[in-house]
């Protein structure tokens, strides 16, 4: 199928273990708008009375839900199938969480499917890896376990990195759910790789709860799921931001509209 096409070019032309890393950060973008901001759409995408459908994350870090590839052996491994079925016979949250747990096992093995049509060695497949386990999975994103441990320690950013009476009484919460920087990084020195890799901070830091990545210039806080998210990737404004009392993100948003 068009949406599980890999990389362009003849199929046997060489590629490095960061090509492949490129391809599944890029994949795994796309997936993680699909469970959090793009939520609602996702939602109504699945019927369970259409046929066995499934979600894929593309290249292009964008996303489609849609039937099996028709070719036997399939191009790439396929995602798990009829996520659909499950969707009104579970509680929304579990469902997503679900699917995120399906999706991260689809990604690994397409990228190790790459892995193993490239050739990779034993030390291309393990800086693959490596550069892999340096992102928070799909999973880890969508419940906000990444986010656990670094938000117990935001009530400690400096105030002057608060957006001043956005946010009424809760002052023994961070200041603020607005902020024009995110929490600060843990201060520890010793956070090095085994290969001294950069990416390895990001365990360190706040990750949005949209694209699952870190720094940005604006953030807001999810007053019921305690998430936090680039203003952009939730369509927030600082100024927007100024007169929102309680913010509710897409994905608590779409749980309150199913419920209802």
């Amino acid at each position: 199928m068009d949406g599980g096409a890999g990389f362009v070019g003849p199929p046997l032309v060489p590629r490095s273990p960061e090509d492949v890393f490129r391809d599944f950060r890029a994949r795994r973008t796309g997936l993680i708008r699909a469970l959090t901001t793009d939520v609602e759409k996702f939602y109504v995408m699945c019927d369970p009375e259409k046929e066995n459908l499934c979600l894929y994350g593309l290249p292009n870090e964008t996303w489609e839900v849609n039937l099996p590839a028709e070719e036997v052996p399939p191009e790439l491994p396929e995602p798990a199938l009829g996520i659909n079925f499950a969707r009104d016979g579970m509680n929304e949250k579990d469902w997503l969480s679900l699917v995120a747990v399906h999706s991260d096992s689809w990604l690994l093995s397409v990228a190790f499917y790459f892995g193993a049509r490239f050739g990779f060695d034993k030390e291309s497949r393990k800086r693959l890896f490596s550069m892999i386990n340096n992102l928070p999975t799909i999973y880890e994103v969508v419940t906000g376990i990444a986010k656990k441990e670094p938000k117990e320690k935001t009530p400690k950013s400096n105030n002057k990195s608060n957006k001043s009476g956005v946010k009424p009484s809760r002052q023994s919460e961070p200041n603020s759910r607005v902020l024009k920087m995110p929490p600060p990084p843990k201060d520890e020195e010793d956070s090095e790789g085994e290969e001294g890799e950069p990416q390895e901070e990001e365990h360190d830091v706040t990750l949005c709860g949209a694209c699952g990545q870190s720094y940005d210039d604006f953030w807001i806080c999810c007053d019921l799921c305690e998430k936090w998210f680039h203003g952009k990737c939730v369509k927030i404004t600082p100024a927007k931001a100024e007169h929102i009392k309680h913010y509710k993100c897409p994905s608590c948003t779409g749980s309150k509209r199913a419920k209802a």
